[in-house]
């Protein structure tokens, strides 16, 4: 059965961050995860966890200056340092919250940059990322992310990821899989979770348009559901979607999952 974790950077905005590690685990949530860690204290968010039972199941490393619109540095040429800073602290956090895998928003790609710069640039931060990592017993991801909520970010589709994840060549470099994302840019669903299943180590969902929860929109999460529990896939599925309403009234498609 599908293993569920609660990205509570986009569920239970009703309240204040530190208090939606609560909210999940009332609605019966076991895991969490959420873009950045790093506003607020390690420790006081492994107590929270801890408090709550809950397993940290993914979190980001710094991506640059989000409030200003930048969604990760790592194929940017002129901030390999900044980049290389960051795979410290998301260690550090990542260690102090048990968390076993971190993802790398690889950013977006500027007007003027050269492609060839630009995948050397993401190769070679992947490389260092995976090493540092491995080292600490973490996880690193790559994941691919649609144009039209982001245009120009730099990695956008499955084909792109495995060719990066190949040059790379670290066995500790693994897929995220947002199905949200992929739905847009390729759609091949199905196929593509079975086909490249030994690879990704995360699945995140919401449904599309509008990116609300399942069975709001197009996607078919009854059958995909199923499906993904037939390939074999043991991992956790993070909800990253918004809410059509309050977080709680709207897990209804989570009835059977949840164990509130």
């Amino acid at each position: 059965m599908p293993k569920f974790a609660a990205n509570l950077t986009m569920l239970y905005n009703e309240v204040d961050f530190p208090d939606r590690f609560e909210a999940a685990a009332r609605d019966g949530f076991k895991g969490v995860e959420y873009l950045f860690p790093y506003a607020y204290d390690k420790n006081q968010l492994a107590d929270k966890l801890k408090t709550h039972k809950l397993t940290q199941v993914l979190h980001n490393l710094p991506a640059g200056d989000w409030g200003a619109g930048e969604r990760g540095i790592g194929c940017l040429p002129a901030r390999v340092g900044e980049f290389q800073d960051g795979v410290g602290k998301a260690i550090e956090y990542a260690t102090a919250l048990g968390c076993k895998q971190v993802n790398c928003l690889a950013g977006i790609a500027p007007k003027d940059a050269k492609p060839d710069a630009l995948r050397k640039t993401f190769v070679e931060n992947l490389k260092f990322a995976a090493g540092k990592l491995k080292a600490a017993g973490i996880r690193l991801l790559i994941e691919p992310i649609n144009t039209f909520d982001i245009p120009g970010f730099y990695l956008s589709r499955t084909a792109q990821a495995l060719e990066i994840m190949n040059d790379v060549g670290s066995d500790d470099l693994f897929l995220q899989y947002d199905v949200y994302h992929m739905q847009r840019m390729e759609g091949e669903l199905a196929a593509s979770l079975k086909n490249h299943l030994a690879r990704i180590r995360h699945i995140q969902i919401a449904d599309n348009p509008g990116r609300n929860e399942p069975g709001t929109g197009e996607i078919n999460y009854s059958f995909l559901f199923k499906h993904i529990d037939q390939i074999g896939y043991d991992g956790w599925i993070g909800c990253e979607y918004k809410p059509a309403g309050k977080t709680s009234a709207c897990l209804g498609w989570a009835a059977a999952y949840l164990s509130r």
